[in-house]
């Protein structure tokens, strides 16, 4: 099998042969018949998360179950499954408490090798996933089985674009029907905020993006106002248009300090300010201490979109049956393993939502 390994951050990403290693007791075999390539990816490739290296690259994935561990009950050969990147035990302290997005297994899912070079060293995956490859080894509980006639290139980006930014909208944020929405950033994530702010009924949605595909794209999408930060500060553009005040919800889905401090100034007063975007880990945030107190505006973090997985995926789906959530729009080019390098120039081009490896 062959899978795309970082083996030097801000290199093009290594196609290999590679092999899996003997299945343990929890562990599911699983043929990859999707993966989104997010930008989260890129980030990585690029060292602004430090992690030990080779790794295969790839999180956002989607597949069959070829084989499974002697004490597995989840899932069995032959079911479709979406692949979570934080995993749900269930049993944990967070877990009991509704909040599986911060399992304390994670670490023990991610930590594992399940894969090796052809010397025999160890290879992880990203996140105990690394879906940038033709078959993948996790844990049982990073696995979660649907029953669905939906595509595998959209279920692909549930486990990990959608999930975070419906999940925003919808579990974090918790957006209120007829608010007013601004979200900054239009690639994948933002574009699953959208959806989710627009099912939550939103009467106003503002989409922020200097990319004219992504603004297209979004107001396919659902977004009543289209603001191009080329055409003066966007936070200004924003307020121009709801008498100064700024939007109920901000969510900012780039990452980047000055864009976290962009949706914190375009929040109204006593509004809501939800950080969705990953950010480098050397990035600091500044904001003005007497503004946080004066100001009374909410700041919620959305990891993962609050989900809980075994809850959310299923709904999510649900949505994507019924046509509230459209996720073919999401996917601009279908690629091969192969391509995955070009897949990045696409995103650092702006010509892309997302690519799906297929």
């Amino acid at each position: 099998m062959r899978a795309a390994l970082l083996i030097e951050f801000g290199q093009p990403l290594a196609i290999e042969e590679v092999r899996t290693r003997p299945l343990g007791p929890r562990d599911v075999h699983v043929h990859v018949d999707a993966s989104g390539v997010c930008h989260s990816d890129l980030t990585i490739r690029d060292g602004g998360v430090p992690m030990e290296l080779p790794l295969v690259l790839g999180h956002e994935g989607a597949g069959t179950v070829l084989a499974v561990g002697a004490d597995v009950t989840s899932v069995k050969p032959g079911d479709r499954v979406i692949c979570a990147i934080l995993p749900a035990c269930g049993q944990c302290w967070h877990c009991v408490r509704d909040e599986s997005h911060l399992c304390e297994r994670t670490g023990d899912v991610s930590s594992v090798a399940h894969l090796e070079r052809s010397d025999g060293s160890p290879l992880p995956g990203l996140t105990g996933l690394g879906t940038f490859a033709d078959e993948l080894v996790t844990d049982e509980i990073a696995v979660i089985k649907l029953e669905t006639d939906v595509p595998s290139e959209q279920l692909a980006l549930i486990g990990c674009g959608v999930t975070t930014g419906v999940g925003a909208a919808l579990n974090t944020a918790q957006v209120r029907p007829g608010s007013t929405v601004t979200i900054i950033g239009c690639g994948g994530v933002g574009q699953a905020v959208l959806q989710g702010a627009r099912i939550a009924g939103a009467s106003r949605i503002f989409a922020v993006d200097p990319v004219e595909l992504k603004r297209k794209t979004a107001e396919a999408s659902g977004a009543t106002d289209l603001i191009d930060p080329a055409l003066g500060d966007p936070v200004e553009q924003v307020r121009a248009a709801t008498g100064g005040r700024g939007t109920d919800y901000a969510f900012e889905v780039l990452g980047l300090p000055e864009t976290k401090v962009q949706a914190y100034q375009v929040a109204r007063r006593g509004g809501t300010v939800c950080i969705v975007g990953m950010a480098r880990a050397e990035h600091q945030l500044t904001l003005s201490a007497l503004g946080l107190l004066m100001d009374a505006k909410k700041i919620v973090i959305s990891l993962y979109g609050g989900a809980q997985v075994r809850r959310d995926f299923p709904r999510l789906v649900s949505l994507v049956e019924t046509g509230r959530l459209d996720l073919g729009a999401m996917v601009s080019r279908r690629i091969a393993l192969d391509e995955v390098n070009d897949a990045f120039r696409a995103m650092e081009a702006g010509e892309v939502i997302r690519s799906v490896i297929v």
